[in-house]
C-alpha cells in the first residue's frame, strides 16, 4: 500500500465511507486536530516521565483515534462499525486526575505554562486539545456527535493541566502563578 494516492491533490478528501469533502471542511478539521493532539501526546509520552505516566497516555492515543475515526466517519452512512468512546473511558481521565490532584498543592492562582520542556509539551497539548473541541462543537452545528466524543475531549485537557502540575512536581520544576497588575 502506497502513503500517496494523489486524490487529495485538488484538495479534496474522502471521509471513512468514502465521501469527498474539501480539506478545509470544519469535520477535517476537528478530526485533523486531534491527530494533532495525538502527535503532542506522543512527544509527551517520549520524555522522561514515570512509565506509570507512560502507560496512562498509551491509553488516552488509543482513546484519540477512536474519537478520530468517529469524527472521519460519514455521516450519511450512519452504519459503518466505529469504535466508540464510552463512559468508562471519561471515569478514568477522571480517576487519573484525582490520583494526581493527592499529590498537588492547591491551586489558589493560575499557572504560567513552562518550567520545563515536558510540562510546557503538556500545556501545548491541553491548548491543542482544547482547540479541538472547539472545532467539534461548531461541527455539532451542522452534524451530529456523539456526546461522549464532548465530554471526553473536554475531560482531556483537564487531565493534561493536571498531569502538567503533576509533572512539575515529578521532575522539580517551578510552577509560576499570574499575578494581575493592579
Amino acid at each position: 500500500m502506497k502513503v500517496y494516492t494523489k486524490t487529495g491533490d485538488k484538495g479534496e478528501t474522502s471521509l471513512f465511507g468514502g465521501k469527498r469533502v474539501l480539506k478545509s471542511n470544519v469535520r477535517i478539521e476537528a478530526y485533523g486536530t486531534s491527530d494533532e493532539l495525538n502527535a503532542w501526546i506522543g512527544l509527551i509520552r517520549s520524555q522522561e516521565i514515570k512509565n506509570y505516566h507512560i502507560k496512562t497516555l498509551v491509553e488516552i492515543q488509543d482513546r484519540i483515534f477512536t474519537l478520530g475515526a468517529q469524527l472521519a466517519a460519514d455521516p450519511d452512512k450512519p452504519k459503518l462499525k466505529l469504535p466508540k468512546i464510552a463512559e468508562e473511558d471519561i471515569v478514568y481521565l477522571e480517576q487519573e486526575m484525582d490520583k494526581m490532584d493527592t499529590h498537588l498543592p492547591p491551586m489558589t492562582k493560575f499557572t504560567l505554562p513552562g518550567g520545563n520542556d515536558v510540562v510546557s509539551y503538556c500545556h501545548i497539548a491541553r491548548t491543542v486539545c482544547r482547540r479541538c473541541e472547539r472545532l467539534i462543537i461548531e461541527l455539532t452545528q451542522t452534524a451530529e456527535v456523539d456526546d461522549l466524543v464532548i465530554k471526553y475531549v473536554n475531560r482531556l485537557s483537564d487531565y493534561l493541566f493536571v498531569l502538567s502540575r503533576m509533572l512539575t512536581v515529578e521532575l522539580n520544576a517551578k510552577e509560576e502563578f499570574w499575578e494581575a497588575r493592579k
